[in-house]
């Protein structure tokens, strides 16, 4: 099946679209497939040819997993960005996992113009618009009229065309009859000019066609000249790729590295020793139309809706306790997650199948699982508010605050351990579905985490927060209560303007 996708629609372009047989009849998932059929199609890029494996996002189309714009100053010529493009493509070439590398650079096509020769075309009658529309006629078509059928929504059209095998050389187009048109040519007869008869002549007769450069597209962002550079990854990520091609920049040219250097690499220490450099007056940018630039757009609109989730929990908790500490306390189980979720997927990457046809299959922190990790926000809050509600209850009942903290933890470690294990139950189906398994594991991962956690911090910290000493005889402060403290007769100046009167004090308000 033969389809045109975003960008892709161009007489040399075809997709070949394959749909997966269910998921519990094969062995590996989509993107486990194509990893194969990479290695499997490789042999197959040569002789100009290239094939990609392209696997249909779930978001947005992109040109690639992996763009780089390469711009210039407006006096640097046209083809310095050509340069600059096809250096890029090189250092690319020598980066480990990158594959299937290509450009908006198109490659030279051949190109035939028929040239006519006047004075041969005028002796036979034939014009220049008739040759144009024959050779038209033959290889591009021509719609002639439409075909009305009972069974079709719209009419078919009905294109005069020569068949592929009878125009595949150009001796078939030099063999293409033009008729002469009727007038041009006259001829005596009997003492008297008559019109000749219409000739038929052969267009190889009448000129002669001439090879000549094809045009070539250039495409502007911004009203600025821009070439791109796509590439796509074998199980690593674009942030890895750029921080070495980066990291390389401008640096003296060196050995290249070996192909599993890669692995020894940290952002602290990007590079692999391969020093490459631009034409001067040219420009990188990475933010292209590519994954890349998806994947900084999602990831920075759901942190700030993470910061607006949390300023929104606190206004709530804050509202309803009376207290900015207590408040805090209660989210102390948000940062908790993420000690679960981050070493969790450290975890999951050091079983199973991680290499899949020579390439690394890791199990990446995806834009779904930083949706689970803005749900686990207000989520685990709900097992601190279960333990804080219990001990307030329980000091305003006279019970010193560490005993308060004990009891907490002894009765209510069954509702949380039972609210926890019913969500994590829940995500559990969610792990097969390829592309919101991030979703579920990050909140399987956090829960776990947050619960244990919990239990143990927060009643730490109310500990240390509250556990402040109180004026002999009198009762414990409870956060939210209120205490009414009479003032002596015997004060100070400044102070004997209050007496008599009375005070509220309101802990951790």
């Amino acid at each position: 099946m033969v389809r045109g996708y975003y960008q892709r629609q161009a007489p040399h372009l075809a997709d070949l679209r394959l749909t997966l047989v269910d998921k519990a009849e094969r062995q590996h998932q989509s993107h486990a497939i194509v990893l194969r059929l990479r290695e499997l199609l490789a042999p197959y890029n040569r002789d100009g040819v290239r094939v990609k494996v392209v696997e249909v996002p779930p978001g947005p189309p992109v040109l690639s997993t992996l763009v780089a714009e390469i711009s210039a100053h407006p006096l640097v010529p046209y083809a310095t960005q050509l340069t600059a493009a096809r250096q890029l493509m090189t250092r690319l070439g020598r980066e480990a996992h990158v594959v299937e590398i290509d450009s908006s650079i198109e490659a030279e096509q051949p190109r035939l113009r028929f040239i006519t020769d006047k004075q041969k075309a005028a002796l036979s009658g034939v014009s220049t618009a008739d040759i144009n529309a024959a050779i038209a006629l033959a290889n591009r078509g021509q719609v002639v009229g439409n075909l009305q059928l009972p069974d079709e929504a719209r009419p078919l059209p009905i294109e005069l065309r020569m068949p592929a095998d009878t125009r595949s050389n150009l001796s078939d187009f030099e063999r293409l009859l033009v008729k002469g048109r009727a007038g041009i040519v006259l001829q005596q007869q009997g003492g008297s000019l008559d019109n000749a008869p219409q000739p038929l002549v052969a267009i190889g007769e009448l000129g002669e066609f001439i090879p000549v450069p094809s045009d070539q597209t250039r495409y502007r962002k911004d009203l600025k000249p821009v070439v791109y550079v796509m590439a796509e990854l074998n199980g690593r990520t674009p942030a890895e790729v750029i921080a070495d091609v980066h990291s390389d920049r401008d640096t003296p040219a060196g050995e290249p590295a070996s192909a599993e250097d890669w692995q020894h690499r940290s952002f602290f220490d990007a590079g692999g020793g391969d020093g490459w450099q631009l034409p001067a007056g040219t420009d990188l940018t990475w933010t292209g139309e590519g994954e890349w630039r998806i994947t900084q757009d999602v990831f920075r609109d759901m942190g700030l809706a993470f910061i607006f989730a949390l300023v929104a929990i606190f206004v709530v908790l804050r509202l309803q306790t009376g207290s900015a500490a207590l408040s805090l306390i209660i989210m102390l189980a948000i940062p908790l997650t993420v000690i679960g979720i981050m070493p969790g997927f450290w975890l999951l990457n050091q079983f199973g199948e991680r290499t899949i046809a020579g390439a690394p299959d890791p199990i990446l922190f995806t834009a779904t699982a930083m949706i689970g990790m803005i749900a686990l926000a207000g989520i685990v809050v709900r097992n601190s508010l279960i333990l804080i509600e219990f001990i307030t209850q329980a000091r305003a009942t006279g019970i010193s605050i560490s005993e308060s903290l004990i009891q907490a933890g002894a009765v209510r470690m069954r509702p949380v351990m039972l609210t926890a294990g019913t969500t994590l139950l829940g995500n559990l189906v969610i792990t097969l579905d390829p592309v919101f398994s991030g979703l579920a594991l990050a909140i399987i991962f956090g829960i776990i985490a947050s619960t244990l956690f919990t239990l143990l911090v927060v009643p730490v910290v109310y500990l240390l927060v509250f556990d402040r000493p109180h004026p002999e005889g009198a009762a414990p402060l409870v956060p939210g209560s209120t205490r009414t403290v009479h003032t002596p007769s015997t004060l100070t100046a400044p102070q004997a303007a209050t007496d008599g009167k009375t005070a509220t004090l309101i802990e951790g308000a």
